[in-house]
């Protein structure tokens, strides 16, 4: 098959044509890891601007009218990095137009938004991946395989924290309106925590119990959100998401009958990567370690995108998908509820 040669939904070509929504910071950063991962033919951006700055550095096509990224013929994959309150919007009309969608975090503002876009990529037979890049670092995957491996015996616990201390006019960006945002930390860094938690555990969430209050920032949305997550096998996480932290901060402590995994740092303002592997010995007393460290450049966001091509060429369920982000925005949800946060109603209504 001739490379470029069209072909109907949920397949693909042999070099993939791409566009991406949305052409702000991480718009940027799913254009740069797409190198020799397909061809990027079209950016989009309400600030035709941004668009046509990027599209110089790529060669590729600028323009402000999403509709037409999102449902050109000549496109196979769109990638959606817009604003919170137009990801799920966007992310359903590329997937009714037959196009395969790398969805940028958190995917939507609630579970709901998301359910018309299950609906359609199934009845399209197309991939859509839900961008958590997290779990594509290599502590993370390392992580993964150790558990995996069964290395840690039975899982008792996670604890997470994720934080940093936002900038001068961070309550005057658009995360600190509701309406846009859907929330504050809670669904921004707070959402890659409960992801992680789910993937390492297996399953989801069924008893959640959150605080999600403003301390600093003066904004609607919370500056803090604290979790105790129970999952039906009786698994726990305690989390931590703050726009609080003055020394950016990322650390994530797996417990296991047998042994612990702490994962600290993300690279750069986070610090270098590490990953500690503490295994219990029979005496018990100070644990086997082994350390880990991973000071090389954040390769996340091209590792995500070589699996979700993967998923695309294979047919393969996706990882993150519409469905286990949906149990992430529920945990969200059920917190903002049981605080009784009052743009909740708002933002859902809003478009």
């Amino acid at each position: 098959m001739a490379p470029g040669k069209r072909l109907g939904p949920g397949k693909a070509r042999v070099t993939m044509k791409i566009a991406i929504i949305g052409c702000g910071l991480i718009g940027k950063k799913r254009a740069a890891a797409l190198k020799g991962r397909g061809q990027l033919c079209l950016l989009a951006d309400v600030q035709l601007e941004r668009a046509e700055l990027l599209a110089k550095e790529v060669g590729a096509e600028a323009s402000s009218e999403w509709e037409k990224a999102a449902t050109s013929p000549e496109i196979d994959i769109v990638i959606v990095a817009t604003t919170h309150d137009q990801l799920a919007r966007v992310a359903l009309e590329a997937a009714k137009a037959g196009k395969h969608v790398l969805l940028e975090k958190p995917g939507a503002r609630r579970p709901g938004e998301l359910q018309a876009l299950a609906d359609a990529a199934r009845e399209k037979n197309v991939r859509v991946h839900v961008g958590f890049n997290h779990r594509f670092h290599p502590a993370m995957q390392k992580a993964k395989e150790l558990l995996d491996q069964g290395l840690l015996g039975p899982l008792y616990y996670i604890r997470g924290r994720y934080g940093h201390g936002g900038r001068l006019g961070y309550e005057k960006e658009w995360r600190a309106n509701p309406e846009i945002s859907g929330g504050g930390e809670l669904l921004d860094q707070g959402a890659h925590l409960i992801d992680l938690c789910q993937w390492y555990f297996g399953e989801s969430f069924t008893e959640i119990h959150g605080w999600c209050p403003t301390y600093f920032w003066q904004m609607p949305v919370e500056d803090n959100a604290f979790m105790t997550l129970k999952t039906g096998t009786g698994k726990i996480a305690q989390l931590q998401a703050t726009w609080t932290e003055w020394k950016n901060l990322f650390s994530f402590e797996i417990t296991g009958q047998d042994a612990k995994l702490h994962i600290d740092g993300l690279g750069g303002s986070y610090g270098t990567e590490r990953l500690a592997f503490y295994q219990m010995k029979a005496e018990m007393g100070p644990p086997l370690t082994t350390i880990f460290e991973y000071p090389g450049p954040d390769l996340s966001w091209e590792l995500e995108f070589e699996q979700f091509i993967r998923e695309i060429k294979e047919s393969r369920t996706c990882q993150p998908s519409v469905q286990s982000t949906q149990n992430v925005l529920s945990v969200i949800e059920t917190i903002y509820q049981q605080n009784q946060v009052p743009w909740l109603n708002k933002a859902e209504n809003s478009s």
